[in-house]
């Protein structure tokens, strides 16, 4: 499991409004480039689903997403498929309110991938350390959440 957590001067449900509208996630994510809800979906609920779209470099690949948990303004999880209905990570954010001007926003990433898959992946992506990949970007990912929701 990768966790990468930062204080935001921000109310939670600033916070919330943010992370949990998926369509912006291009905007803090350097490597998500598109998301888009699928099969009538339309908002983070539980079971709702989407496509993201990610690039690391010149490499792209898809896949599909299922919200588990929509705790607002406390908790989004999604798992991520790759095609195949490989189950390959689960993402989740989670909200602390510290006061009522103030929360501590922890970004999860859990690796699910089965060790055949891993190699492929590898080569798919490009990305031959994920976790320390994934740290990276939910650090930039956290400094951009942060910068957004304190500029409010």
């Amino acid at each position: 499991m990768t966790t990468e957590s930062v204080e935001i001067a921000a109310p939670a449900e600033t916070v919330w409004s943010l992370v949990s509208d998926l369509t912006r996630m291009p905007e803090w994510s350097p490597e998500t480039i598109k998301v888009a809800w699928t099969r009538g979906s339309s908002g983070p609920v539980a079971g709702a689903t989407f496509k993201g779209t990610n690039r690391a470099n010149v490499r792209r690949w898809s896949t599909s997403c299922r919200i588990i948990v929509a705790d607002p303004p406390q908790e989004l999880a999604w798992e991520v498929y790759a095609p195949g209905k490989v189950k390959v990570a689960e993402w989740r954010y989670r909200i602390e309110t510290l006061d009522e001007r103030s929360c501590r926003v922890t970004e999860l990433a859990v690796d699910h991938r089965p060790g055949w898959f891993k190699l492929a992946t590898n080569v798919i992506t490009g990305i031959t350390d994920r976790e320390a990949h994934n740290a990276k970007g939910m650090r930039e990912t956290l400094a951009r959440i942060k910068a957004a929701a304190e500029d409010n």
